[in-house]
């Protein structure tokens, strides 16, 4: 079937650059593309569930991880104060 097609320009660049790469016709790039798009997917081709496995974190028993800013902001001031009092 013929029929007149309007691309965008970074979709036709892709597809002129891969008719060269490949030594394709253009109009063969073009249906092979879209028939990978249409096809439905393979089953085992679906990426792997992504999964966190948790660290012990070593922090010491009553220091609370969400104020480790305030805990470190207090260190640097006494770093601050130490050196000034030289």
């Amino acid at each position: 079937m013929r029929t007149t097609l309007t691309l965008d320009d970074d979709v036709a660049d892709y597809l002129k650059a891969q008719s060269r790469l490949h030594g394709r016709p253009f109009k063969q790039v073009v249906n092979d593309v879209l028939r990978r798009g249409m096809a439905p997917r393979r089953q085992g081709l679906e990426p792997p569930t992504f999964r966190v496995v948790p660290n012990r974190s070593g922090l010491v028993p009553g220091v609370d991880p969400l104020r480790l800013n305030q805990l470190n902001d207090q260190l640097e001031a006494e770093d601050f104060a130490a050196e000034s009092g030289r």
